[in-house]
């Protein structure tokens, strides 16, 4: 049986790494209702690192995230708001607070290896009436029967989809269609695909999830995420149509926010360069990217030998702060 294709949007919460979260409350209003116009169903917006990410390790935002959230839900009426919250950042006041605000889905992401930290997260989501999904990152680091594992764990706490996280950019095509089809055998619940861009392969691997049964697929408008971005929604919703694949979406109006709204806000081109080239080649957590810029800035390394190195460490989302420890590593090693 065939299941309705889902796009969610995550501009406003991804998007945030490349803009060194910096969205104003009317940026957030204005890329909101865009997207609620063009057809998107659900709207992601938080920190970049999720629900009490903005602090010094993560880096502060411009405004009040939570002003954020409530900005986006008062500029919608149907469109579903929701937020991303990773156990150990966020907390479930946190999560109380952004369902005041207006949020009714929350995303409760951990490392492919950790299901079980999102068990107290996931139950209390369900207690306060939001759809709750369980988000597993970097899942390239796990075989695919041993993500399926993960994801039944998060399925019985009572998650509404498990979405596969692609964090680092580093998964292939068939790599992808082999953990969304092991996972969609594991479980009973809708599954879904986060990509990155790293190497230049993040609508093709939403394709491969897409043709092995995924529901749910993430895309940001201009491709804008951390690292070298994500999938670029209107560039999948193009490609879509081409395929005859029923999104329900505003191909043409896509086009028009992307260009007239979210491009005047970018900080930079969301392009791959040879940083965010190195996260997909290293399998490097595509947030870490900015963080490791200034790392090197800061010991005069080479920004690639610093990724090498943190991918060789198998370092994960919440390791931000090792970073440093690595840099400084490497520069003692340079020095003799």
């Amino acid at each position: 049986m065939s299941m309705k294709l889902n796009i969610v949007d995550t501009t406003l919460r991804d998007g945030s790494h490349a803009v060194r979260h910096s969205f104003t409350v009317a940026q957030t209003s204005e890329v909101a209702a865009r997207l609620e116009r063009c057809g998107l169903p659900i709207i992601e917006v938080s920190h970049g690192d999720g629900l009490g990410g903005s602090s010094y390790t993560y880096g502060f935002s411009k405004e009040d995230p939570f002003a954020l959230i409530e900005a986006a839900s008062k500029a919608v009426s149907r469109a579903k708001i929701a937020v991303l919250l990773l156990p150990g950042i966020g907390t479930i006041a946190d999560m109380e607070r952004a369902r005041d605000c207006g949020a009714s889905v929350v995303r409760v992401a951990t490392h492919v290896t950790e299901a079980d930290v999102s068990a107290q997260h996931i139950q209390a989501a369900k207690r306060m009436n939001y759809m709750a999904v369980g988000f597993l990152m970097m899942v390239h680091m796990l075989e695919p029967e041993e993500i399926a594992e993960q994801a039944k764990k998060m399925e019985s706490y009572g998650a509404d989809y498990i979405n596969l996280a692609d964090s680092a950019g580093a998964l292939l095509p068939d790599q992808v269609k082999a953990r969304v089809e092991a996972v969609r055998a594991a479980v009973n619940i809708p599954v879904g695909f986060h990509a990155h861009n790293n190497l230049s392969l993040a609508v093709a691997n939403s394709l491969a999830a897409i043709d092995a049964g995924a529901s749910y697929i993430d895309a940001t408008l201009r491709g804008l995420g951390a690292g070298s971005g994500n999938t670029q929604l209107e560039v999948l919703a193009g490609v879509l149509e081409r395929k005859g694949i029923e999104t329900g979406l505003d191909f043409y109006g896509l086009i028009d926010a992307s260009e007239q709204v979210v491009a005047p806000m970018m900080l930079r081109p969301q392009v791959i360069d040879g940083g965010s080239l190195m996260l997909g080649y290293a399998g490097v957590y595509s947030s870490f990217l900015l963080h490791v810029y200034a790392a090197a800035e800061k010991f005069r390394l080479e920004p690639r030998d610093i990724l090498v190195e943190v991918g060789k460490r198998k370092m994960i989302g919440g390791q931000e702060d090792l970073i440093i420890d690595v840099a400084y590593s490497l520069a003692k090693e340079k020095q003799g």
